[in-house]
């Protein structure tokens, strides 16, 4: 029985290696945090890989308008203490088609909705009709009944930097990371908590999970499934050849709320856009998924720059496939496990990224305190979507 750390980390992806960091820097020097990774750091079998994410004030749902400004605050607080650039702001426009969403039952998630939220939280915003944003952004084309907004602090979070960000501070403060390191059981004794891997055992003061599609799999035995649906999803890299037009600086990033929900980047980590569809990939499980594209999901792509933003278009650079892990009501998942409060999970929800520094700092709270500060009540374990087995699933496609 292995009792040299006194804190776990299960998964040490976009959640779990910024818990693995807060957990290091406010138990040191007195305790020493152990990451375990299934894979090898930087792996592209789950949710946190590749070059970007949107980051956003901008949010349609109070939950997390209040947590955006600290999401901000966190970021920044990595990137001075680091060096490292994580956040680059580039503006940002949500672009709802409003004659392709007639009709449609769109849960507050238009303009509308975007407005009153941000009028509540005192984010500011720009109303523009299509003659008013292509004007000022005549990459795009739009057929006139599209309404959008402007945010002028959205952006992007570079995901592959910000994990090895995580992982290099909490190393500075003496965390170890154990990889190809699959944790086959946890088992809650009360006083400490066993985690099982193949070839020892650890007995820990608290463990944090963050193993996303292989959530059930770690808390098997500890806890009730949660009902969590797994999808593969995709995006694409195209090689651009306007480059100027689509640089940082001159090329908000964007979502696209019409028949179908887009988002997309200007040129970014490769010398290349990208854009991937919001939902909609199939549903799998962590050992079922594959890595093939979707051709049907490419073509949609393609049609759709080719209608409205046709200089991102050029030589597909690469596609490639993630993981969203989704409870019924698309929130997170944050919290410790009901019956075992040495025991707290994270689940990303296909949207965490933007928020990952603040949750894993809230994870270490939770970790050495047993409470947080921060509005999380809406994502704990007990709610009613992850318990009542009749709650009705209710994805944002």
């Amino acid at each position: 029985m292995n009792r040299d750390h006194p804190f776990v980390v299960v998964g040490c992806g976009g959640i779990g290696s910024a818990a693995l960091y807060w957990l290091a820097r406010t138990a040191a020097p007195y305790s020493r945090v152990l990451g375990l990774e299934r894979h090898t750091l930087g792996h592209h079998n789950g949710a946190s890989q590749d070059h970007s994410r949107i980051i956003r004030l901008a949010q349609h749902q109070d939950v997390y308008a209040a947590l955006a400004p600290d999401a901000y605050r966190t970021w920044q607080q990595i990137e001075s203490l680091s060096g490292q650039t994580l956040v680059t702001e580039t503006g940002g426009l949500v672009i709802e088609d409003v004659a392709a969403r007639r009709g449609l039952d769109t849960g507050g998630r238009d303009i509308d909705g975007y407005v009153a939220v941000a009028a509540r939280h005192g984010v500011e915003m720009e109303l523009l009709d299509a003659d008013s944003l292509t004007a000022r952004w005549p990459q795009f084309r739009l057929h006139g009944s599209e309404r959008a907004l402007y945010q002028r602090r959205s952006g992007i979070v570079d995901a592959g930097r910000a994990n090895a960000t995580h992982v290099a501070l909490a190393r500075g403060y003496g965390a170890q990371i154990r990889e190809n390191s699959p944790v086959r059981a946890l088992h809650d004794a009360g006083r400490y908590v066993e985690v099982v891997t193949d070839d020892e055992v650890y007995r820990a003061e608290h463990v944090v999970v963050a193993a996303d599609a292989r959530t059930n799999e770690v808390l098997d035995g500890l806890t009730p499934a949660l009902p969590l649906t797994v999808t593969q999803e995709q995006v694409t890299y195209y090689s651009t050849p306007n480059l100027i037009d689509f640089a940082p600086e001159r090329f908000p990033v964007f979502m696209w709320h019409g028949a179908e929900n887009y988002y997309g980047f200007g040129v970014h980590g490769e010398v290349a856009t990208k854009l991937g569809q919001h939902m909609g990939g199939p549903e799998v499980t962590a050992d079922s998924r594959t890595f093939e594209p979707d051709p049907l999901r490419r073509k949609r792509q393609e049609e759709f720059l080719v209608e409205h933003v046709p200089g991102m278009l050029g030589p597909e650079l690469y596609t490639k496939t993630c993981l969203y892990t989704m409870p019924p009501d698309q929130h997170l998942v944050l919290g410790t496990v009901p019956g075992s409060p040495r025991v707290s999970v994270a689940v990303g929800a296909g949207h965490a990224f933007k928020f990952a520094s603040l949750l894993g700092r809230i994870l270490a709270e939770l970790a050495l305190t047993g409470r947080t500060g921060h509005p999380v009540e809406t994502f704990a374990l007990d709610r009613p979507a992850l318990t009542d087995p009749h709650f009705p699933r209710s994805f944002h496609v």
